[in-house]
């Protein structure tokens, strides 16, 4: 058995080592030409345009590890506004989402969301669920230009206490 253990243990080594290299997504979206594109393994897959936050609601910018997703979400903060195929990437709820508003595709329209036509949010939400989330890394560059004039937050009656 004391021999049986560093044999296991080195077979186990040689079958991790001869496992395929996990994918690796990268999502790289600039706000200031309102455009993603989509990479993996090094390659270019897509590049599509995107909507970002509006005046008065940037998207965040930085690096980010997507951990959430959802296939049909609904927003509680935005008068449950669809956002078909989430991927969120902050905790204060910025997500990557198809959108119906596709006439705004192209230009700042979101409340920092980004928004993509939805057979694009389809594609992407299937790639990451395929890779797994921790194999994705979220980029956002450049600065958000004015989008038009900054939109007022409509309250909303939550269920719960109302």
């Amino acid at each position: 058995m004391r021999f049986l253990r560093p044999f296991v243990a080195a077979l186990a080594a040689v079958i991790m080592l001869a496992w395929p290299a996990s994918a690796r997504i990268l999502i790289a979206i600039d706000k200031s030409a309102q455009h993603m594109t989509v990479s993996q393994d090094g390659e270019q897959l897509y590049v599509w345009p995107v909507s970002t936050g509006q005046r008065g609601y940037d998207t965040p910018g930085g690096q980010f590890t997507p951990f959430r997703m959802e296939k049909d979400h609904f927003s509680r903060e935005w008068d449950d506004a669809p956002m078909p195929h989430s991927i969120f990437f902050t905790k204060q709820g910025h997500a990557i989402h198809g959108t119906e508003h596709t006439r705004n595709i192209g230009r700042p329209a979101s409340h920092g969301c980004v928004r993509l036509e939805p057979e694009n949010a389809r594609v992407l939400f299937n790639m990451v669920k395929q890779e797994g989330m921790a194999n994705v890394r979220v980029v956002l560059s450049g600065a958000t230009g004015s989008g038009g004039p900054a939109m007022v937050r409509r309250a909303t009656v939550q269920s719960a206490g109302i």
